[in-house]
């Protein structure tokens, strides 16, 4: 009798401990394929990342270059003024503060990139 009890007892052990594996091998599977999903979505995350990283520093060196001639020929115009080419010096100042303009709005706008990555959400 205790024998039966205890042969009972170790088959319905056995049987419940492999329901319960088959279970928890199913939520593995199910959990696998749900880590695949995130992290080809975190690659996808990272890659829109990298790719307006490198638009951002293009457009900022870009600003850069052209706020820095800009504002280097608004120096030399205004380094003429007064002297014999004062209409040079006049127009110079002019074409290089607009250009210095320019090259600060390109760099400001190419922050633009870096906005659009920190604004996308994951639903």
């Amino acid at each position: 009798m205790i024998l039966m009890r205890f042969t009972f007892t170790i088959l319905l052990f056995l049987a419940l401990s492999g329901a319960h594996a088959q279970q928890h091998q199913a939520d593995s599977v199910v959990s696998g394929e749900r880590l695949k999903d995130e992290l080809l979505a975190l690659r996808a995350d990272v890659d829109n990342i990298q790719l307006n990283l490198g638009r951002s520093e293009r457009h900022f060196k870009a600003g850069i270059a052209v706020a820095t001639l800009g504002y280097s020929v608004t120096i030399a115009g205004g380094l003429m003024l007064g002297r014999k080419r004062d209409d040079l010096g006049k127009a110079l100042l002019l074409a290089g503060g607009v250009t210095g303009i320019t090259g600060t709005f390109l760099m400001v706008d190419a922050f633009k990139f870096l906005g659009r990555a920190a604004r996308k959400r994951r639903s």
